[in-house]
This record gives structure tokens, sequence and C-alpha cells, in this order.
């Protein structure tokens, strides 16, 4: 009796963690259709139209459509996210900031609000950038974007923003904490896959009028199951590195000899290349698309031309950009030397290989053949 009421327990708790996480991504939701005052709708549209494939196209796509709306949550999470990686990166170089992230729970709390007073700060920077922007943008047909410019539209504007990421900001840890999982990836998910109903409908007319054949459209679920089914595999892929615990004696006690692993993932650095690869290569697109109208500024259209998604150019430092924001990534994020002197100071080692400088090779030679096989895949 009394384990159906602990099983109880436990299926009402869940289920008001799944009621938490759905109703936040509600919330989310309704917040991308509210719009920031002073923006003409149709203008918007047309400017986005022009400005596919470039970096607002892949902001656009992390909000869930909010940029494109130009709603209170337009700026989505990016900032945060962005503020997230730099103080990520920053830990490994900063000796106050490295021995903060050791301090454990109390120290990471403080990494964690030196995080949100940095977004605050690029969110205001990009909020300002934004309104600014948006002010001397013509859409076709010589159409204003903004209705009224001015002082007033751009403090109203960077006010709604950044109210709108840090709300995002909040939203995302109360989801972490009450919910299921990582909100701030479950906001990222949520927005991502918010045009793929819209995407399957359209597809699904195309397949009714016969613009596409049944075959076809059969193929194209086939190769979406099989590319997620080889991400999940890559994904959860990793190398295991035998390590072996001498047999030692700490008071009157005898530890015998054991033997572990140490595990290596294949994708260490997960989805930080493309998005570094894609915001670096798309931005000389973006500034030509903003500036190719210009006087004298006629090469940045043919800069923001050669750089379009698509274009051979484009695949070739995409490609590389990836590769190598990989070993730049893993490299910041994981030092073989200071696990292999862990590893010794533990009295742990790899059969076969002297523990030290030459564990640290060996690991290091391991990592980068997974890096290589990671970059080749994402």
């Amino acid at each position: 009796m009394a384990g159906g009421m602990m099983s109880g327990g436990k299926l009402t708790e869940l289920r008001q963690r799944v009621l938490f996480v759905l109703g936040a991504l509600l919330v989310f939701r309704i917040g991308t259709h509210i719009p920031v005052p002073g923006i003409d709708p149709v203008a918007l549209a047309g400017l986005f139209e022009q400005q596919k494939g470039t970096i607002l196209g892949m902001f656009n796509m992390f909000s869930g459509g909010a940029l494109e709306r130009f709603s209170v949550l337009a700026l989505g999470i990016m900032p945060y996210i962005s503020a997230s990686i730099i103080m990520q990166l920053l830990t490994k170089v900063s000796p106050k900031l490295e021995q903060l992230n050791k301090e454990g729970a109390a120290g990471r709390r403080k990494i964690t609000q030196y995080t949100r007073y940095f977004t605050l700060v690029l969110a205001t920077f990009q909020a300002f950038g934004v309104a600014v922007m948006l002010e001397s943008q013509m859409a076709p047909g010589n159409l204003a974007v903004v209705v009224e410019p001015g002082i007033t539209f751009r403090l109203i504007t960077a006010v709604t923003l950044v109210t709108g990421t840090m709300f995002l900001m909040w939203l995302g840890e109360q989801v972490t904490e009450r919910g299921i999982g990582n909100g701030i990836s479950l906001i990222i998910f949520a927005g991502i896959v918010a045009g793929l109903p819209a995407a399957i409908g359209g597809t699904l007319e195309l397949a009714r009028t016969g613009e596409l054949s049944f075959i076809l459209i059969l193929i194209l679920f086939v190769v979406a199951a099989l590319v997620t089914a080889l991400v999940v595999f890559v994904e959860r892929g990793q190398r295991r590195i035998t390590v072996n615990y001498a047999k030692r004696q700490q008071g009157r006690k005898m530890f015998a000899a054991q033997s572990s692993h140490l595990p290596l993932k294949v994708n260490m650095a997960g989805v930080i290349p493309p998005i570094f690869a894609s915001s670096i290569i798309l931005f000389p697109a973006t500034l030509g698309s903003w500036l190719g109208n210009a006087e004298g500024m006629g090469w940045m259209q043919d800069i923001a031309a050669t750089l379009s998604p698509g274009q051979p150019l484009y695949v070739a430092f995409y490609a590389l950009a990836i590769i190598f924001f990989c070993f730049f990534y893993t490299a910041l994020m994981f030092n073989p030397k200071e696990t292999a002197d862990n590893l010794k100071k533990s009295g742990a080692f790899v059969p076969g290989i002297r523990p030290g400088e030459q564990t640290a090779r060996y690991i290091d030679g391991i990592l980068g053949k997974l890096t290589l096989a990671g970059a080749i895949y994402i």
C-alpha cells in the first residue's frame, strides 16, 4: 500500500511538471504574437522576404518566428545563449572565474548571476541596434518599416525587447527548476519546431494538388527518420578508455584493484560550432543586404550573393568554420593534461600507458580523432 502511495505521488509530481512545461511553452508561443508598437506589419513582412538566407533568418528560427513578426520576444533567448557561451569560455581563460567554477554550487551561482548581468548588457545593445537598423530600412514598394522614427520609438523598442529576453531567461530557469529537462533548450526547441506543422501541411497540400508525388513525400519522411536516428546514435556515441585503479590501503581498510572507464563523447562540442559558424559567415551577407543599396557599396551586394546559402563558397567556408570551432571549443572545454593529472592523483592509470604526460598525449590523440569525426558529422 505504501509503495502504491509513493508511486501515485510520483505520478502526480510528473503530471504537474509536464503541465508546467506545457503552460510555459504556451506562454512563449503567445508572446511571439504580441507585436512591438510602431511597426508596419506589411512592410516588415516584405523586408523579411528580402532577408531570407541571412543571419536574420537564423535568429528568426531560434525565436520561433517572433523576429519576423517583431513581437515582444523578437530577440528570443539568443542574448542569453551568447552570454552563457562567452562566460563558459571565460571560465577557461580567467583564473578568477575558473576558481569560482571550482568552488561548487556557491561559485556556480555567482557565475550564473554574472551571466544574467551580461545577458542584460547584450540584450540592451542588440535591442538598440535593431531599433536603429529598422528606422533606416525600406521594404519593397518604398514602404517604411517604422511608422514614426525617433528617440521615443528607440526607447520603447529597447525596453520592450530587453524585457522580453529577460522574461524568457526567467521562464527557462523556472522550467528547469519546476518542469522537465533544460528550460532554455526546450524554449529553443519550441521555437525551431514552431514552423513544422505549417511545413508539413504545405507538403501535404502539394501532394493533394499533385505537385509532389506520394513516393517523393514518403522518401522525404524516411530520410528525415534516418537522419534523426543518425543524430541520436552519434550524440550518444562515446569512446571509453579503460582505467585501472591499483590496490591501495586507507587506514586499516584494503581496497582491491578496480577497473573503470573514461568516457569521451564523439560530439563533445555539441551545437556550438554550427551556431558560431553560421553567425560569422552570414554576418557579411546581412551587412551586404542592409548597406548594398547605398552609393558606392554595390560590392557588398556581390559579397552577400557569393556568401548566400547554397553557394559553393558558402558551403566551403561553413564546413571549414565548423571544423575549426569543433577543435577550438573542445580544446577549451576538455583539458587532457588536467584529466591525466587527476587520474594520477587518484591512483588510476590507463593499461599500457605511463601515468602523467604519456597519458595526456594518449587521451589527446584519441580526442583529436573523435573531434574530427564529430566535425565531419556536424
